[in-house]
């Protein structure tokens, strides 16, 4: 068994104040992994106290020096990747390939976006020629409660943690109870790399404990989340009372239109893509809209590239998925796929219960629905699983439509070979992303959403404002 029960403040490692003892599950075993400690209310002041401190020194630091130090993690990073691997990999089920490549990786992706973002910023600008003595300046808002999940947790926390410290930001950290051995390792990192005491702090904790302590927290200047919509709206009504800004990344329930002239590949790139990491993001083409005249051959390869999808251990090296992350998920999903089955739509692979000889861990078998319509609560509720739901459609404007109707607004997907077709739906999709033809996004690209998807953006340039404030400053001296 780990033992974790420290917390990173104020440049040291010390014990919890008045935290409770939890413990972390394999969900590949159902089996305890490691204690943390959970942070209690005095443990919550500690760090934001800690960062509160620090931040007049790191505010003034210079943005050069603040580079140094994230190219300095880098190293680190890249030097303990391994560690970082098998980390995800036993808290939350990613199979130990697809850790070091997509879930580690992602760290570093984020950290070169994000550095090359903050090389090319413009932290002190002109307004305009108009007016020549007058200057914008970027400065960072203040101390920030950085709340991530277990799905995507490197992913997520540099994302945060890396723009918020070249932006000049202090910090606390609660990364999910679901999955904090990679914060902890990660602390240790920017320990390592020298990031001076106060500067970035972490606690565990739960929502209802320390996430509620540290949202509404008086000396909190902004709250950066992302999970779900749920909590969103929450932590949103905690922070109203100290009006402190609040940059939300939450739930989502991407649709994949699928023309008639799409890719021969294109169905089975949606359903590997809603398969990928058990199903658990946020950015999942979790509905795929299949026109009419494809959609029995659609209905067919999604069913044939599901059934092929294997499930196992996430410590077993291979191309299959592991299991979800927890019982109370495991749970959910199995609920929502009976509730598919009972409103009607046609289950043409997987279904409930463990894929056959797997008796133990939280294991869900990769499933697809046909004949679904948009009104039913598999297309509508966030299942975050391994569960496609099948729509046809007629015409692009059908298809538009069927999209568009979601409380979401994250992601959505195009697969179509009309130049004209695809400018179309990029610009009708309300979603804060669209992606087309199985092309990813760029370096630095930003990512966020629309509606309950949530309102901030991160990532690259973007990422860089969502932690900075904007000063206008008039009579500026002549050539400075």
């Amino acid at each position: 068994m780990i033992d974790k029960r420290q917390f990173y403040i104020n440049g040291a490692w010390v014990n919890s104040v008045d935290g409770k003892d939890h413990h972390v599950i394999d969900p590949s075993t159902e089996e305890p992994c490691a204690t943390i400690a959970m942070a209690g209310a005095a443990d919550v002041d500690a760090a934001v106290a800690a960062a509160k401190a620090a931040f007049p020194v790191w505010m003034a630091t210079p943005v050069e020096d603040r580079i140094a130090l994230i190219e300095k993690l880098q190293e680190i990073y890249t030097t303990r990747a391994e560690e970082m691997a098998r980390a995800i990999s036993l808290e939350m089920g990613a199979p130990i390939d697809m850790s070091r490549t997509q879930q580690v990786g992602a760290g570093t992706w984020h950290m070169e976006a994000l550095l090359k973002a903050a090389r090319e910023f413009h932290w002190i600008a002109p307004l305009g020629d108009h007016a020549p003595n007058d200057r914008i300046i970027h400065e960072p808002i203040g101390v920030v409660a950085m709340i991530t999940p277990w799905n995507w947790p490197m992913n997520q926390i540099s994302l945060k943690v890396i723009a918020g410290l070249l932006a000049g930001c202090t910090m606390i950290l609660k990364p999910s109870e679901e999955s904090p051995l990679n914060a902890l390792l990660f602390a240790e990192m920017l320990d390592e790399a020298g990031v001076p005491a106060g500067v970035f702090n972490l606690v565990n904790g739960d929502g209802a404990g320390a996430g509620s302590a540290l949202t509404g927290h008086k000396d909190v200047d902004m709250v950066s989340f992302t999970g779900s919509s749920r909590a969103g709206k929450l932590i949103s009504k905690n922070a109203a009372d100290t009006l402190k800004r609040v940059s939300l990344e939450l739930g989502g329930k991407g649709a994949n239109l699928v023309f008639a002239d799409a890719d021969e590949k294109a169905v089975k790139r949606g359903v590997l893509h809603c398969m990928n990491n058990s199903g658990q993001s946020c950015n999942a083409p979790t509905r795929m809209l299949v026109q009419r005249e494809v959609y029995d051959q659609a209905v067919e390869t999604a069913a044939e590239v599901a059934a092929k999808v294997t499930v196992g251990p996430a410590d077993q090296e291979g191309r299959h998925i592991g299991p979800v992350v927890n019982e109370v998920q495991f749970n959910k999903i199995q609920d929502l796929i009976q509730k598919g089955i009972d409103e009607g739509a046609r289950l043409v692979a997987g279904g409930t219960g463990r894929p056959d000889g797997l008796n133990r861990g939280f294991y869900v078998k990769p499933t697809v629905f046909a004949d679904v319509t948009n009104e039913m609560t598999i297309a509508q509720e966030e299942i975050f699983g391994p569960v496609l739901s099948i729509i046809p459609f007629d015409t692009e404007e059908e298809g538009l439509a069927i999209a568009n109707d979601t409380p979401y607004g994250l992601t959505n997907y195009v697969q179509t070979q009309d130049a004209e077709r695809l400018k179309r739906c990029a610009m009708a999709l309300r979603s804060g992303m669209v992606e087309m033809n199985g092309q990813g996004r760029g370096l630095g690209a930003p990512f966020g959403g629309m509606k309950q998807s949530g309102n901030g953006r991160e990532g690259g340039k973007w990422g860089l404002e969502d932690f900075l404030e904007v000063k206008a400053v008039s009579g500026w001296p002549e050539g400075a």
